[in-house]
């Protein structure tokens, strides 16, 4: 929607949007926590570091014209083993490299005065982090795309994808559609769109479910804004932490468990052709053997609440297990090579007559107006400026 909020700024392009399902905002963006991230985590230099940085203030402006509620809550990242203090100085140069404002380094004694049940051996306070509900983002953007002329159709389900003269024709559950050029940031479904129109992308989406409790409202006072761990280098997920959401709940999660369907957001959902899809990618047992110690971890604390509030626990031990209730899940779109590789930046592979945004992790939502300014400037290089 962001890139289709950039190219309809162009005059003279007109633009479609074809939403799969019959609403916006029925995954990704409406299955987290709200999180708007302040770009502390990502390689200075990578695509994830510019856009999250540029995309964080965007995003910030944008909510300001749209009347969208937000906060500027800031988080605390917090060391919790002595393994992990010389992580935590790792992320503050990079803060410091990706040009983050009034990062604060915390003694343990030093904690509580951002975070009063927290607990650990050191922390890094993180300003510029805020939450706003991405749900409602989606719905501004969508009604800027329509103002502006563009057209934004749901229930528009690709099936077909095939070259018509210089053009494509594109098979939707509405019919068929005439393009140019086709953007495509179908997330959960990104590669098997890619494949759809004759691209080899190199890489399959694994999906991960991401499972999330929230405290009970008479334990939300002992999370002021947000408290995480410092984070496995290894993999591209921040581990289980507590969020404060625009409307004052307290989020707990998520974890990240292997989803036996892309659309799964239960444990019980299964689907046959996407967990065959997964199984038979060699990327896949590639990865597994890699990672399995953490995936073992991972799954013990979906299957297993006490594990899932130890976790919890090194971070604030006040935390008992009847604090918390269920809060539902979203499924990650992750991009896996067939090195086994997760991949952790943004991945978007150009062919002629088609853009495939491949990979867009965390910070994706923050990031997504200059995700999306920059998939539209190739877009526009591709049809001639």
């Amino acid at each position: 929607m962001a890139t289709a909020y950039a190219l309809v700024q162009r005059p003279g392009r007109s633009v479609i949007v074809l939403e799969a399902e019959g609403r916006l905002a029925a995954h990704q963006s409406g299955h987290n926590s709200g999180v708007i991230h302040s770009g502390l985590y990502y390689q200075p230099g990578s695509l994830k570091a510019r856009t999250c940085r540029e995309g964080r203030e965007a995003l910030y402006r944008f909510c300001d014209q749209a009347g969208i509620t937000y906060r500027r809550t800031g988080k605390l990242v917090v060391a919790t083993r002595s393994a992990e203090l010389s992580a935590l100085a790792r992320l503050e140069e990079r803060g410091q490299a990706n040009g983050l404002q009034g990062l604060r380094r915390l003694a343990a004694a030093e904690l509580r005065e951002v975070e009063p049940a927290a607990q650990g051996l050191a922390g890094l306070w993180v300003p510029e982090a805020g939450v706003v509900d991405f749900a409602r983002v989606v719905e501004a953007l969508a009604a800027r795309v329509r103002h502006a002329g563009g057209e934004v159709l749901t229930g528009a389900r690709v099936h077909e994808i095939r070259r018509d003269g210089s053009g494509l024709m594109i098979g939707t559950a509405l019919g068929d559609c005439r393009a140019a050029l086709l953007v495509n940031c179908a997330g959960l479904q990104a590669d098997r769109l890619a494949r759809l129109a004759g691209a080899d992308c190199g890489v399959v989406i694994v999906p991960f479910r991401g499972e999330y409790y929230e405290l009970v409202p008479a334990r939300r006072a002992l999370v002021r804004a947000a408290i995480y761990p410092v984070p496995d280098p290894a993999l591209p997920f921040l581990g289980v932490h507590f969020t404060r959401t625009v409307a004052d709940r307290v989020v707990a999660g998520p974890n990240a468990v292997l989803a036996w369907a892309r659309e799964g957001y239960r444990r019980w959902d299964v689907s046959v052709r996407d967990l065959a899809g997964t199984l038979s990618y060699g990327g896949f047992w590639r990865m597994a053997r890699a990672h399995w110690r953490a995936g073992l971890a991972e799954l013990g604390r979906s299957y297993n609440k006490r594990l899932f509030v130890r976790a919890l626990r090194r971070l604030v031990p006040e935390v008992r297990p009847a604090d918390l209730v269920p809060a539902g899940s979203g499924v990650r779109a992750q991009a896996v090579d067939a090195t086994g590789k997760l991949l952790d930046d943004f991945h978007i592979v150009e062919t002629p007559g088609a853009i495939h945004v491949l990979n867009a992790p965390s910070p994706a939502a923050t990031a997504s107006l200059a995700i999306g300014r920059e998939v539209a400037a190739r877009a526009l290089r591709q049809l001639g400026g």
